[in-house]
């Protein structure tokens, strides 16, 4: 009977520090299903290496110049939304934490953290789930339950003629359409939707349409 091969877990180590990068990949290179393709020494680097190569999972520090692993996260998880990200950090803050998690990373490792726990998480992102340090969830739990309050109040201080063009939006008009109904031209719609988008923290108008429904703001 023919073994069937177990499927490699494909690795790329972003850090700028050559030393932790040797470290993780000698670490690395001791697992069986683990193979690493490269190492990047900033983040410009490693959205490059993601792109040609195709990781499954890519290790990722945060502070590293040109482009840092924030940003680089952002750009990896936008070319390839399917490749697993783990940030490898020195930093326990929450913020840093959550804004990764808005731009997709599914793992947050500390980097005092030990090799075996190091491989554990490399598996269990690449499975499909999600993992961050047990001493950082109730300080996440805590920002989420904030940012609720929050929200039940949050306005993005549109203006009253901004709310009403965001309206008209969720009827599904054109600007066309939009600015012949309330007797304005064309560019100021466009103008009016460029700060929607801005205030609002979206890139469309269905985004913006869909946020404004769950704050209330617009009915449909």
């Amino acid at each position: 009977m023919v073994e069937e091969k177990k499927e490699k877990i494909k690795v790329i180590i972003a850090d700028d520090h050559a030393l932790v990068r040797e470290g993780i990949a000698k670490i690395l290179s001791l697992e069986a299903d683990i193979e690493i393709l490269g190492e990047a020494s900033d983040g410009k680097e490693a959205v490059e290496l993601a792109k040609k190569l195709k990781p499954d999972v890519v290790l990722m520090d945060i502070n590293m110049p040109n482009v840092n692993g924030i940003v680089a996260t952002r750009e990896i998880k936008k070319e390839n939304p399917g490749v697993k990200i783990i940030a490898l950090t020195i930093h326990e803050q929450v913020d840093y934490l959550l804004e990764l998690i808005r731009y997709g990373v599914s793992g947050y490792l500390l980097k005092d953290v030990t090799p075996d726990e190091l491989i554990k998480t490399i598996r269990q992102v690449f499975s499909g789930k999600g993992v961050i340090p047990p001493s950082m969830t109730p300080k996440v739990f805590e920002e989420i339950n904030k940012l609720s309050q929050k929200d039940e109040k949050i306005t993005f201080n549109l203006t009253s003629r901004e709310i009403e063009i965001l309206q008209e939006l969720a009827k599904g008009l054109s600007n066309k359409e939009i600015a012949d109904k309330l007797f304005i031209s064309e560019k100021t719609v466009k103008n009016h939707l460029t700060n929607i988008f801005q205030k609002m923290g979206v890139n469309d108008r269905t985004q913006a349409v869909l946020l404004g429904i769950k704050h209330n703001i617009i009915d449909i």
